[in-house]
């Protein structure tokens, strides 16, 4: 039985972790076209530190709520909706909201819960999964071999595109600041992990012939680095700013090059947009979950009311792997 009330994370006003505090709201109900999930656990992402620090806000139409994922059990279905059923066990991309008991998502965007993965862990895939297989494998097949550069590869979005790139037959270096990092990314399948403070990435990925593929979340200094680290044609993808989203750079490289330097946010894409990429995800990825290929990579679960101190640690750097809240 669906209650008429659930609990939720809400904030009043921008600012730090503090502000969040637990709250009630209604239910809602499911619109044309989604189901309502009965939330299990959900994830915790960048957006959701950018909202609540009020530099995010939600498109117009989404829940002012944080959490872009959740995971769970389908108790409720919208008009039209005919590939759930009650009962299923599905993880979700959603517009916000999932920092609450009950969340809508659109059909096309949710997915099985994958075989071998706990509802759990599933609640950390789909943010980070459809934002690298969109920005990196979706819009152009590269060959086995690629040599692919991923940032800040301890991380949630680092550690899935690890994982992605070497199930694909890339050749994947990443960057991380710590021993323990190295090792997680050298774990997770990279060939080679470069300590970012003691290593020159650059010279690196220039022995190695330059990077064909670069996902960066650093921006900064980074930039002008990326475009020496690169290979002729390559493509880098922009898809945050940790170190600053103003810069100088010498533009020569990005021409002689022939580069293309691109980025993007999930969040705002039309819904037919991620229905695909959910496709994609559940035809060519998600099966790999299932013959150990890949695997969840969480480092921390914390219960629903602790979802401050899930902020503070996203903050504070250092992870390996995702932070989910259990509710």
């Amino acid at each position: 039985m669906i209650p008429e009330k659930m609990q939720v994370i809400e904030f009043d006003e921008p600012g730090g972790p503090e502000v969040l505090k637990i709250g009630e709201r209604p239910v809602p109900e499911p619109a044309k076209g989604e189901v309502l999930i009965r939330v299990a656990a959900c994830g915790v992402n960048g957006p959701d530190i950018m909202q609540r620090k009020g530099l995010y806000p939600p498109p117009p139409g989404a829940s002012d709520l944080l959490g872009l994922e959740a995971a769970g059990e389908v108790v409720a279905l919208g008009e039209g909706v005919t590939r759930w059923s009650i009962g299923d066990r599905v993880c979700a991309l959603t517009k916000g909201g999932a920092y609450a008991g009950y969340v809508p998502a659109y059909e096309g965007h949710c997915l099985p819960v994958p075989e071998g993965v706990s509802v759990t862990d599933a609640a950390g895939l789909p943010e980070t999964y459809f934002t690298v297989w969109s920005n990196i494998f979706q819009p152009e097949e590269r060959p086995e071999g690629t040599k692919f550069l991923v940032h800040g590869g301890s991380g949630g979005i680092g550690s899935t595109a690890i994982q992605l790139g070497k199930a694909l037959g890339w050749r994947v270096f990443t960057t991380a600041g710590s021993e323990k990092g190295l090792a997680f990314c050298s774990e997770l399948g990279a060939e080679r992990a470069i300590n970012y403070k003691s290593e020159d990435f650059v010279a690196v990925m220039k022995d190695a012939g330059g990077a064909d593929v670069i996902l960066d979340i650093m921006g900064g200094e980074y930039v002008q680095k990326n475009l020496k680290a690169a290979a002729m044609d390559c493509r880098i993808v922009q898809l945050a700013f940790r170190a600053g989203s103003k810069v100088e750079v010498d533009l020569v490289s990005l021409m002689l090059k022939r580069i293309v330097f691109t980025g993007s946010t999930l969040r705002p894409r039309p819904d037919a947009f991620k229905a695909e990429t959910a496709r994609q995800l559940g035809a060519r990825v998600w099966p790999r979950f299932a013959d150990g290929t890949l695997r969840p990579v969480t480092q921390t679960v914390l219960p629903f009311a602790e979802s401050a101190e899930g902020h503070r640690l996203m903050e504070a750097g250092g992870l390996a792997g995702k932070i989910i809240l259990a509710t």
